[in-house]
């Protein structure tokens, strides 16, 4: 049951990531040039409050800790969903049967 809800969240994951690729592609064709949403822009445009007040809880614990997730909140919105969808759907695969053995 776990493992499909979180194979859910993957394939959720996935299709947010191919939106925003297609987002990201009509806007650049429209701009007739390359226009990337990076996530940390996508956070800000849902909720402004909540990206700072995360900021000052994690410079506060752990300030190294602010330093990768500001790398992953500058890395393109479509890449980071993706792979967070792909990595969820991989981790949670169904068993292969095995033959010849039972489980228990």
């Amino acid at each position: 049951m776990i493992r499909g809800i979180f194979r859910s969240i993957g394939l959720l994951l996935l299709a947010g990531g191919f939106v925003f690729l297609v987002y990201d592609g009509a806007r650049s064709i429209a701009d007739q040039t390359v226009r990337l949403t990076t996530l940390g822009e996508f956070w800000n445009d849902i909720h402004q409050a909540s990206q700072q007040a995360v900021r000052t809880q994690i410079e506060a614990s752990a300030p190294w800790m602010w330093d990768l997730l500001k790398l992953v909140l500058n890395q393109p919105a479509f890449a980071v969903l993706a792979v967070a969808g792909i990595l969820l759907m991989l981790l949670f695969r169904p068993r292969r049967p095995l033959i010849g053995y039972s489980r228990d």
